[in-house]
């Protein structure tokens, strides 16, 4: 019997996670962690403990302690502030883990640095521009044009995340955020956005499955309209696609371990252009491929075991197209087939025809 632990473990992305092991058809006592002492209460593992903040002195010595009280023999991080300090600190741990190699989360949780590799590798890419200064921020405007996208350097969520209506704009929204040195401008992209979720064992891609994000939910609540929580996601396949994520995670490391989710972005000519790498975690709603038969978690756990791994009909893209997965704030997440969705649209304009008769 397995005993893993899993931090983070009362936010979305750790739920998503503890649900998918509790549908393997095996016994895994799963213990939580949590900074927060309220989103504790959410935690659904057999034990959860608050625990320190990760930039806390105390956090790793801890984190050790409860291993040790639990016999914990692995333990998973879903959220990238862990997810640092874990990497910097995995010699340290008494659990193993199954994760990218220092150097590749450091340089997939910098979107310039990650920016860079893809420039160098011939990979196209939204041209980016580190804003240190308003001098940069003007040579952004003068080589850009008027739509650009300004957002953080680091971070999930869209974090800062704008398309300023002009330079004023864009000064004013970074004083707000003390950004000078933090934000990057890039080219203004489409809203249609795709995330390539793949787990890699010492080189070899293991598995990948491709997801279309239909839109953000609560986009009226940011400036943005990104919200960093997909409302509606659906199972998406497209060989070029995956070819390009391909080549964007093995810019960044040449022998790719662990978690690689690749976030790419259309342009307005609809040629996708990779944007970030979501290192050493799966996206938040992954228990949606969970429940259409391609347990990600479970790969990663018989990988971080050396256990067989599960059958897949095929490693790249296993689940039919056209499946939804749509959520939100306190209602639980509803698995359809687009064909339903399409069939009510189609009731809708039968029925409004019938009307101007």
């Amino acid at each position: 019997m397995k005993t893993i632990l899993v931090t983070g473990a009362g936010g979305s992305p750790a739920v998503n996670f503890i649900r998918s092991v509790r549908a393997i058809d095996e016994k895994i006592i799963i213990i939580g962690t949590d900074s927060s002492k309220y989103y504790l209460t959410r935690s659904e593992a057999d034990e959860s403990y608050l625990v320190p903040p990760a930039n806390d002195e105390n956090y790793i010595n801890y984190l050790n302690f409860i291993i040790d009280k639990h016999q914990v023999e692995f333990m998973h991080v879903q959220n990238d502030v862990e997810l640092k300090k874990i990497s910097e600190c995995r010699d340290k741990l008494k659990a193993k883990t199954f994760l990218p190699s220092e150097d590749t989360v450091n340089i997939c949780m910098n979107k310039h640095e990650t920016y860079k590799k893809w420039n160098q590798a011939g990979i196209r890419v939204p041209k980016n521009f580190f804003i240190n200064n308003i001098d940069d921020l003007k040579q952004a405007y003068q080589e850009l044009g008027d739509k650009i996208w300004i957002r953080e350097m680091s971070g999930a969520g869209g974090r800062g995340s704008l398309a300023p209506r002009d330079f004023e704009q864009a000064k004013i929204w970074i004083d707000f955020h003390k950004g000078w040195g933090k934000f990057l401008a890039s080219e203004l992209l489409s809203a249609d956005s795709v995330t390539w979720m793949s787990i890699w064992n010492n080189g070899e891609l293991v598995v990948a499955q491709g997801r279309k994000r239909l839109y953000w939910e609560l986009s009226k609540l940011s400036p943005s309209g990104v919200t960093g929580a997909t409302g509606a996601g659906l199972t998406y396949s497209d060989p070029n696609l995956d070819e390009l994520a391909i080549e964007c995670v093995k810019a960044v490391d040449s022998k790719p371990n662990g978690i690689f989710s690749v976030d790419l972005t259309y342009d307005f000519s609809g040629v996708p252009n990779p944007t970030e790498i979501n290192i050493g975690r799966f996206f938040t709603t992954h228990e949606f491929f969970t429940r259409l038969g391609l347990n990600m978690p479970e790969v990663l756990l018989r990988l971080a075991y050396g256990e067989k791994l599960p059958a897949f009909p095929k490693k790249i893209n296993p689940l039919e197209d056209g499946w939804v997965w749509i959520r939100g704030m306190d209602f639980l997440p509803v698995l359809v087939n687009m064909s339903k969705i399409t069939e009510s649209e189609k009731i809708l304009k039968e029925n409004l025809e019938k009307l101007k008769k």
